[in-house]
């Protein structure tokens, strides 16, 4: 029996999952100034999943690599978002 298909999926999902809340109180605590924190995540986690010897670890190291990669397309979204009023914007952060 072959779980690691089974358990990237899952990995993924909880990835996902994890990386939504964080871009939202990030945009709100911080704003977009953050953004490189998520790139530097990104491609740490990019240059341990090439030296990882596992495949299953390789390949979550990659899912959290571009998940954070795509996190800083999502902060200037969440941005967006909170001009328009759908999420609300922090009153003691400056703008």
């Amino acid at each position: 029996m072959n779980l690691t298909g089974l358990i990237i999926g899952a990995s993924t999902f909880v990835c996902i999952g994890v990386f939504h809340p964080i871009v939202i109180k990030a945009e709100y605590h911080l704003g977009t100034r953050c953004w490189w924190a998520f790139l530097l995540l990104g491609l740490v986690c990019i240059g341990g999943s090439i030296l990882a010897a596992n495949d299953v670890v390789s390949t979550l190291l990659s899912v959290v690599a571009f998940s954070s990669l795509w996190s800083i397309l999502e902060l200037f979204k969440q941005k967006k978002r909170v001009e328009r009023g759908w999420f609300p914007q922090n009153p003691k952060r400056k703008q």
